[in-house]
């Protein structure tokens, strides 16, 4: 019997969405640069290597605040559709929210957790609280009308369906000697 999980929507929404600058933590600081290295090389490395330079405040306020853990995150190109899956152990599909942002993608994700133990000798009431947001730009090949997002035992799974122009066959190219 397979189990499907469950579908999360996806909102789309234009533009007018402020976002203030991230606090000063140089290690997130570090990861969102080499993230940035990455979609750089993967999106526009070819036509401008040197469109940024390191610590542009750009790419810090796309990405907006980031609270507490960011969830690790695989990307894949496939041959109809790129997948982008994180890893949200404990968290309900409830608590998570995927948009799509003047081209970029957003994950936002909360978690609260209440404990209450009462004993003769001692009273415990502990709360936590944890929130993330990541955003990645998309490539301009990706259909938007058809963004589809899974939700199954903490594993969100968003598919990024290309355009059929995008989808090319793979060419074999011939090597001749000289």
């Amino acid at each position: 019997m397979a189990d499907t999980g469950t579908k999360l929507p996806v909102h789309t929404e234009g533009k007018g969405e402020g976002r203030g600058l991230p606090a000063w933590r140089p290690i997130e600081n570090l990861r969102r640069e080499v993230d940035r290295l990455f979609e750089d090389f993967d999106r526009d490395f070819w036509r401008s290597p040197f469109r940024r330079t390191f610590g542009d405040i750009e790419p810090m306020l796309r990405r907006g605040l980031s609270w507490g853990a960011t969830p690790a995150v695989d990307i894949m190109d496939k041959t109809e559709a790129y997948e982008v899956v994180a890893e949200l152990p404990g968290m309900d599909e409830k608590n998570i929210e995927v948009k799509l942002i003047n081209g970029s993608l957003t994950i936002k994700g909360e978690k609260r957790d209440e404990k209450e133990e009462k004993k003769k000798d001692y009273y415990l009431h502990e709360r936590s609280f944890g929130a993330f947001e990541r955003s990645f730009a998309l490539p301009d090949e990706v259909d938007a009308d058809r963004i589809q997002a899974n939700f199954k035992n903490g594993v969100l799974t968003v598919t990024l369906p290309k355009k059929p122009e995008a989808v090319k066959p793979e060419k074999k190219i011939e090597i001749k000697s000289a």
